[in-house]
């Protein structure tokens, strides 16, 4: 079993500095790449070999549907951060923490629709 922990950590170590080094060569190749939804199938074949559960799957996938519109405010905070002369670091956990304050707002928002449970 821990064989399979241990393949899970490579491929997905693999993925993210595969990213890195693409990035460094050209950044809309790596930034193609990242928008990939490689995360969510790698999540999605690793749910799937622990639990051959296809509802499980299904829910997931609907989940990442409705929880992607927040993780953009990532993206649009982090660049405007930075062109306004902060530190990196300081955009990274300013970008973060906006993110989190619209992922909060909108889960609310999603659980008051009945949208998600």
């Amino acid at each position: 079993m821990w064989w399979q922990y241990l393949i899970k950590v490579l491929l997905t170590a693999l993925i993210v500095v595969s990213i890195t080094e693409l990035s460094k060569r050209s950044t809309l190749l790596g930034a193609l790449l990242a928008s990939l939804p490689l995360t969510s199938i790698l999540a999605m074949i690793w749910l799937y070999f622990d639990t051959k559960n296809l509802e499980k799957i299904t829910q997931l996938s609907t989940d990442i549907f409705w929880v992607v519109i927040p993780s953009l405010v990532f993206f649009i905070a982090l660049p405007v951060l930075i062109k306004l002369r902060f530190s990196f670091w300081v955009s990274l956990g300013g970008s973060a923490l906006l993110t989190s304050g619209f992922y909060w707002i909108y889960l609310k928002l999603l659980k008051e629709l009945k949208l998600i449970g």
